[in-house]
């Protein structure tokens, strides 16, 4: 498994700026708010998915304070019916264990396996927050960071509209 320090580093190549908190573990959002308040940024939910067949596995991100009805998703990537991956598929595909899902997985992800679905909105922040592959930290990046990264992993990603 690929942790944080590769993320670190790989963010420290790219020339990536990042704000960095360690905390006590936080497996959901509800847990992790009490600790971001000294972290600024859009704090995203990050939720990992595979299609019916079990042979496509897709990430969605989107602003934690919004909620998402996977009936909506489903039509919404129009990939066919969808349900929310196994704790070894998300080890398998992105390197983390279950709530330490986010973009930064995908360095794991050598095949490319794994499509990003980011939320059109998203766009509008200045800086998004994630963990970095460990749910006991968080950090902090510029959007244009993130586009950043996600051109240097190579895996498929698109803003699409979650909420109509």
């Amino acid at each position: 498994m690929i942790g944080q320090p590769l993320v670190y580093e790989t963010l420290a190549a790219l020339e990536i700026p990042f704000d960095y908190l360690e905390h006590p573990e936080a497996p959901t959002v509800e847990i992790a708010k009490q600790y971001w308040t000294a972290l600024g940024g859009t704090h995203c939910k990050n939720l990992f998915f595979r299609n019916h067949k079990g042979d496509r596995h897709y990430l969605v991100v989107f602003d934690c304070d919004r909620d998402l009805a996977i009936h909506d998703l489903e039509r919404r990537l129009r990939q066919g019916k969808l349900s929310f991956a196994s704790a070894a598929r998300l080890e398998r595909y992105l390197g983390v264990r279950p709530g330490s899902v986010s973009p930064f997985g995908l360095l794991n992800d050598a095949d490319r396996h794994v499509h990003l679905f980011l939320d059109r909105r998203l766009r509008a922040a200045s800086r998004l927050s994630f963990h970095p592959n460990d749910n006991r930290a968080s950090l902090s990046i510029p959007l244009a960071g993130l586009v950043r990264f996600l051109e240097h992993v190579g895996n498929g990603y698109e803003w699409i509209d979650l909420y109509e």
